[in-house]
């Protein structure tokens, strides 16, 4: 029987790259600048070539000459210089050197066999990982998606642009805009959607209140309002309600008819055929709703990821940010909320769409006077507050007041706006129906010219 041999494959590499890039280096000390932000030690596969470069960005470091003598004596102090073979190693690479003015080139192409190792590395770890299966799969998933986004990220590392062309684009960019026209997604209410622009891409956004205030109406309506209103794909992640629920106040806000009368059977018959109409529009509109209990923030980060590529949606709601879990153990649940808000701080940068968080406020608003909430009264509040690009509040004094000249009126109050101004306006809530709508259009001097007619 004859021996099959099998043939041994070396991990990604150019070696002919590696050298070339350092004989630049040392022949140009131009070419060091240039090269410093692209590579790093680890990029080298050959760990001679590896030494040589952590000598010259030593030498550079302390802004010393970089040549054959200075690089052979930084060498020698690292404890390297035996080892790569001595002086004549690194005459060789400076004698055999190209032209510097390709060392860009050159060093994209070891970067490029890194990026291909790292790859190799990962799917190995990511492998055995799973084989071991120590750890929840969700976790070991989240972990997976999380090495493959750093490998792009990196891949991207050093990659500069020149402002010319970005000041063009920006240029075009508001010369084709309407007057009034928002540069984010609309909420559908005029005065906050004039102070932010709508809901900018990658811009974590939360929405606090107390109980009974109305923040998933509010977050509903906002939904249906982006969706039908304006044609934009929402995703939705509900952990207090199941999507049936959600779906029930969706159809009688937009029926506009009395929700309590629906869940008791007590209807008037005429009322029904407004429930069927108002479900037409919504069977078309994009919402996807995920009603999962229970969810962690890897789960939701990996769904979230999933229905980007899948449903290329353009606004992600969450609700609410107190119900979620970590999936990892902390050692007070500050330090657990701190982690899920900078989580979903680093979800919305990476697929590039507002996220709209909703979250409870602490009993401190309960206490005062004035009960309208300040930054202060966000449960667990430090990261939440820091992470956040926009913090809104909702706000209805009725709740506390019990006065009729105050029913069917709502606040919302712009805390903190990391882009804009602050400020606080009025929206009408029609309780019956568990939907906020403006309270007039002739309230604000910005309507939007995309409104719906």
């Amino acid at each position: 029987m004859a021996d099959k041999k099998q043939t041994l494959k070396l991990p990604p590499q150019s070696v002919e790259a590696e050298q070339a890039v350092l004989g630049c280096m040392l022949i140009d000390p131009e070419a060091v600048s240039r090269v410093l932000h692209i590579l790093n030690e680890k990029s080298f596969y050959n760990s001679s070539h590896s030494y040589v470069y952590t000598a010259i960005a030593n030498l550079f470091e302390k802004n010393q000459t970089i040549d054959n003598i200075t690089v052979t004596d930084e060498l020698k102090k690292i404890g390297k210089l035996e080892e790569i073979g001595g002086a004549y190693f690194i005459t060789g690479l400076s004698s055999d050197a190209p032209t510097a003015s390709n060392v860009e080139y050159y060093a994209r192409i070891v970067k490029e066999k890194e990026i291909l190792r790292s790859i190799i590395q990962s799917a190995v770890q990511m492998s055995a990982q799973a084989y071991e299966s120590t750890e929840d799969a969700t976790i070991i998933l989240d972990q997976a998606e999380q090495v493959l986004f750093n490998l792009s990220q990196d891949a991207e590392r050093g990659r500069f642009k020149s402002i010319e062309p970005i000041l063009h684009d920006v240029l075009d960019n508001w010369g084709s805009r309407k007057k009034g026209a928002l540069t984010g997604i609309p909420t559908g209410y005029y005065e906050l959607d004039n102070l932010l622009s709508g809901m900018q891409k990658s811009d974590l956004i939360i929405c606090a209140g107390r109980p009974s205030m109305g923040k998933t109406a509010l977050a509903l309506c906002m939904a249906r309002n982006a969706a039908l209103d304006y044609g934009h794909r929402v995703g939705l992640f509900s952990l207090e309600m199941s999507n049936s629920q959600l779906v029930e106040r969706l159809i009688t806000a937009e029926a506009k008819v009395d929700s309590h009368l629906v869940r008791t059977g007590r209807l008037p018959k005429n009322e029904w055929k407004k429930l069927s109409h108002a479900a037409g529009p919504l069977s078309d509109a994009s919402i996807y709703i995920d009603d999962s209990a229970g969810l962690n923030i890897m789960d939701l980060r990996a769904k979230a990821r999933q229905l980007k590529a899948e449903k290329d949606i353009d606004l992600l709601i969450v609700d609410y940010i107190q119900l979620l879990h970590s999936g990892v153990k902390f050692e007070s649940r500050q330090q657990e909320i701190s982690y899920i808000s900078r989580s979903l701080k680093a979800l919305a940068k990476d697929l590039n769409i507002p996220i709209l968080a909703l979250s409870q406020l602490s009993r401190a608003v309960e206490n005062r006077t004035d009960h309208r909430p300040i930054m202060s009264d966000l449960r667990e509040s430090g990261a939440i507050e820091q992470d956040a690009d926009v913090i809104l509040f909702i706000y209805r004094k009725y709740v506390y007041s019990k006065n009729e000249e105050d029913k069917g009126l709502g606040e919302i109050i712009i805390g903190k706006h990391r882009n804009g101004p602050t400020g606080s306006m009025q929206i009408s809530f029609i309780d019956r129906y568990a939907r906020f709508e403006n309270l007039s259009r002739l309230k604000s001097d910005y309507i939007p010219d995309d409104l719906p007619v």
